[in-house]
């Protein structure tokens, strides 16, 4: 894709590595959302083993283009934006890492947020800063962050609008690994995208989707889901392949290929 601001590239280890680049702070501008939904889309349809989100060694995203910001009709539409490619991001049927360093503040944190993990180096930030502007986060903040750290400490963090260092973040489950540092943090989460991108990819699609869509309602209706792609899995390929495998060989034994 001929991008402006979202570059992506597929790695031998079937990685797609999805790169912010809006100098200075890769802000989120309607632009970068239309380029970034584009990308998305294309990894939901046909995607790789893995992903990786990340904008460089020195920030992930400062958050949105606030100076695009006009007023309520404005705020809608790009609100929008935000929604359309922040939620395929999440629909990628694969594991998705963001990697970040720096700053992922607003839009930013929104973006990690939409991702399975998050890696940060040691000194990056994070945060919902939007109540500083007298506004609230509009591109999922308020519903993706108490999923992931509680009810609790999503109002706090957004309520306070402040920014959280790494050793909270972990402690929180805001981050899920915190890399050696900030020249290191894209071969970590690289590294941990490729062992994933070994795995059934199809079966690793299959149980993304029943945890993401069984959170999204009840536990009766999620182990309904969870049944049907429970046998769903049974027709692919590399569940051949590894049952196989495990009765020839026994556990963690099989090369699956990815059908």
């Amino acid at each position: 894709m001929a991008n402006e601001f979202v570059k992506v590239e597929t790695t031998p280890e079937n990685v797609a590595v999805v790169r912010l680049d809006r100098p200075k702070a890769n802000a989120l501008s309607p632009e970068l959302l239309e380029e970034l939904y584009e990308v998305a889309d294309e990894l939901r349809r046909h995607p790789a083993g893995a992903v990786v989100i990340w904008g460089g060694e020195k920030i992930f995203a400062a958050g949105a283009d606030i100076s695009r910001f006009g007023g309520p009709v404005e705020a809608l539409k790009i609100g929008g934006l935000f929604h359309k490619a922040l939620d395929t991001v999440a629909q990628i049927p694969r594991p998705t890492i963001a990697a970040i360093a720096g700053y992922a503040l607003g839009g930013g944190c929104e973006l990690a947020l939409a991702c399975d993990f998050r890696v940060a180096s040691p000194e990056a930030k994070l945060g919902q800063p939007e109540m500083l502007l007298g506004i609230i986060p509009g591109g999922g903040g308020t519903q993706r962050l108490p999923r992931l750290v509680g009810s609790a400490r999503a109002k706090e963090l957004i309520f306070s609008g402040r920014q959280v260092a790494v050793d909270e973040a972990r402690a929180i489950g805001l981050v899920d690994r915190v890399a050696e540092s900030r020249e290191t943090l894209f071969q970590e989460a690289h590294a941990w995208a490729a062992e994933f991108a070994k795995g059934p990819s199809a079966a690793l699609g299959l149980a993304k989707r029943a945890i993401d869509l069984g959170l999204a309602d009840s536990l009766s209706h999620g182990l309904n889901l969870e049944l049907r792609l429970f046998a769903e899995a049974f027709s692919t390929k590399d569940a051949e392949i590894g049952v196989k495998s495990f009765l020839e060989n026994g556990p963690g034994k099989a090369t699956f290929i990815g059908e």
